[in-house]
């Protein structure tokens, strides 16, 4: 992110299709206050609070888990067929923050490593580095995780002598390839975490924004054997940077009941951050209760705008560079994210190039696997994202793509 910025600040001209961010144009600071209202409405009339506890409650810590549980619970329900006790839930200052108390939670020892796809989320890479909890990677095909290689891994984790912890997954327009797992993969992987005893970390980040919904990991788990993490920050308000951790596996401790999971993520989210801001929270907790608890409905015009741009895109990929020999892309069915590969290194030398000489932004894929070389991965795929772009950026934003690539095709080698 530091690089995108830093080269984003240096080439301002430059068309970004490099930002995962959300679409702007639906962006109205007086939707803060209507959120804030209709929350503090709710505290009144269903939490039964006065104007001292409602002001209290805005402007005081707050527990440690959230003000905001059971409006997730019911947000839950209503959008993914998840059920889940709010005393399950943990609000989290943003995604990053629940993951790095989930890998931190889980890692005990020296021995303890956790599974990832690679390519995957540098947000989980930089959380696992910090939390000192080594990334096996799992290879990726072009349909997701490639399961063969997950039980493998597994396998020779365990021969030499480690704990494989758990295994990282965004099975819904994953971050940065944007493909997502079929229904019968997903089966798959809860049939793998019941026999192994591996733990499912489920990001559904992007789940609400494709033509085609398929349930999530959690809502088909049976088992206990999938921690939830969600993410208001495409959905909701990435400003109010809230997400939360749904943890509800039980504990024990000497034989006897511990509690949830959830309670040791709250343990230690009170000496890190104590709790999440309880106004961010609100103004969350207003937004789902004004589109009665439905993400979904809420963001009707944001996922409209993104299938037309992800379709934009890709055709004018085709028109583009349909004929460019070893030049081929996905073509994801939701999400913010497209992966294209080319004949040639896609270094952040070329990234600066790109936008220096040519105008566009993009992210080389060599991040997404922790290395910089041809060793590490990706080194000749780059990162396309829809999100924040109009159609007229995004046709100029490929044209300049598209000669940057014939530059480098009819290059002298």
């Amino acid at each position: 992110m530091n690089l995108l910025n830093e080269i984003a600040d240096k080439y301002p001209q430059a068309i970004s299709m490099a930002a995962g961010r959300p679409y702007e144009e639906f962006f109205d600071v007086k939707l803060i206050h209507e959120y804030l209202d209709a929350f503090c409405d709710h505290l009144r009339r269903d939490r039964g609070m006065d104007d001292a506890g409602v002001t209290r409650t805005l402007f005081q810590y707050g527990t440690t888990k959230g003000v905001i549980g059971d409006l997730i619970a019911r947000h839950l329900a209503e959008d993914e067929d998840i059920y889940i006790d709010p005393a399950s839930v943990v609000v989290t200052v943003g995604f990053q923050e629940g993951i790095f108390l989930v890998l931190r939670a889980l890692r005990a020892s020296e021995r303890d490593v956790l599974l990832a796809p690679a390519p995957t989320y540098v947000g989980l890479s930089g959380a696992a580095l910090l939390a000192e909890m080594p990334v096996w990677p799992v290879r990726s095909t072009e349909h997701g995780i490639d399961i063969g290689h997950l039980l493998e891994q597994v396998k020779v984790a365990r021969e030499q002598g480690l704990r494989v912890r758990g295994c990282y997954l965004t099975p819904n327009f994953a971050n940065p390839t944007g493909v997502s797992l079929d229904l019968a993969t997903r089966h798959r992987l809860l049939e793998i975490a019941e026999s192994t005893g591996l733990l499912l970390l489920e990001d559904n980040a992007y789940g609400l924004f494709g033509a085609e919904r398929l349930p999530a990991l959690k809502a088909l788990d049976r088992a206990g054997h999938v921690v939830y993490l969600g993410s208001f920050a495409k959905s909701g308000m990435p400003g109010a940077r809230v997400g939360y951790v749904v943890a509800d596996q039980p504990l024990t401790s000497n034989g006897s009941d511990a509690g949830e999971f959830a309670d040791a993520l709250s343990k230690l989210k009170g000496m890190l951050t104590v709790n999440t801001s309880p106004i961010a929270q609100a103004v969350i907790g207003g937004k789902l209760l004004l589109h009665d608890y439905s993400l979904a409905r809420a963001n009707a015009r944001e996922a409209a705008v993104y299938r037309r741009n992800l379709g934009h895109t890709l055709d004018a990929l085709t028109r583009r560079l349909g004929d460019c020999p070893g030049v081929s892309w996905n073509s994801p069915t939701g999400g913010f994210f497209i992966t294209v590969t080319v004949p040639f290194a896609v270094d952040d030398a070329l990234l600066e190039h790109a936008a220096r000489d040519f105008g566009v932004l993009f992210t080389p894929m060599h991040h997404f696997y922790g290395g910089t070389d041809s060793a590490a991965g990706g080194i000749n795929q780059l990162r396309l994202s829809i999100s924040l772009l109009t159609p007229e950026l995004i046709e100029e934003g490929v044209a300049r793509l598209a000669a940057l690539i014939g530059s480098r095709l009819t290059a002298p080698r």
